[in-house]
């Protein structure tokens, strides 16, 4: 398969920090047949629809993953990723924005089967993906993207 059937997309995930210092992280779930990383816990956030803006599309996978409205802050970091979904090679460059609540109630899409609000002392508690791990350094470092 050469390069010309590799799909780029842009992915905007949300680091969502609550009241407490905790941040949001979900579990891919087996019943979602795109999700390439079944079990692992990682930041709410997608892929943009073509045309769309970026907060706009951070914004709606916040809501559709997870059911809360947040409020954007800066960008803490990139990441890069090539899975393979439905047999289909992708490229994915992804934003990592840092991200409070507006609402609280968390109601999980069938993408995720668990949620947990994580104190970052405790990640190692926990399987990561790779990339979310960078968000968290940026997080706790105070590192931000410029902006």
């Amino acid at each position: 398969m050469g390069q010309d059937a590799l799909i780029l997309q842009v992915a905007a995930k949300a680091v969502i920090v609550n009241d407490e210092g905790k941040v949001l992280i979900v579990r891919e779930s087996a019943k979602d047949l795109n999700n390439t990383q079944v079990g692992l816990w990682g930041l709410p956030g997608g892929r943009l629809e073509p045309g769309e803006a970026f907060l706009d599309g951070l914004k709606r996978e916040a809501m559709e993953e997870v059911g809360l409205e947040i409020e954007a802050g800066k960008p803490l970091c990139m990441g890069e990723w090539r899975p393979v979904i439905q047999g289909v090679p992708h490229q994915i460059i992804a934003f990592f924005v840092h991200c409070k609540p507006v609402t609280t109630d968390v109601q999980l899409s069938d993408e995720h089967d668990a949620y947990e609000w994580l104190d970052l002392n405790d990640r190692d508690k926990y399987s990561l993906m790779d990339d979310e791990l960078h968000a968290f350094e940026a997080l706790t470092q105070g590192q931000t993207l410029a902006h």
